[in-house]
């Protein structure tokens, strides 16, 4: 068995970002917003589109940029649009497959 060279910082990082997916309704919220596109949605919309409103999604938005998943525009006090943090989102993903089937013992690997 293979054993990969993984810093207990990358494991710790990784782990803190999917901590803050383990909800249900963060997971939808960053799943709407990365349907959205880069450009983002006004927290309205947001809402609206996950089903989550109010201090609820103001919650649950807090966790998700603290994770650094997702990023807020502001203006003054107010928060006019949020979007997915794709960069962090594709290196969440990249952290699970990077060393995808390494133990399998075969050269190709099927990801689909």
């Amino acid at each position: 068995m293979k054993i990969e060279d993984t810093s207990d910082l990358a494991l710790e990082l990784a782990a803190s970002k999917f901590a803050a997916l383990g909800s249900e309704q963060r997971l939808n919220v960053l799943r709407v917003l990365v349907r959205a596109g880069p450009e983002g949605l006004s927290i309205g919309t947001l809402g609206e589109r996950a089903g989550v409103g109010g201090s609820t999604l103001t919650h649950h938005l807090r966790i998700l940029t603290q994770a650094g998943l997702v990023r807020q525009a502001r203006q003054g006090r107010s928060i006019i649009c949020v979007a997915a943090a794709y960069d962090e989102v594709q290196s969440l993903s990249h952290f699970l497959l990077k060393h995808c089937c390494a133990d399998c013992g075969t050269t190709e690997h099927d990801h689909g």
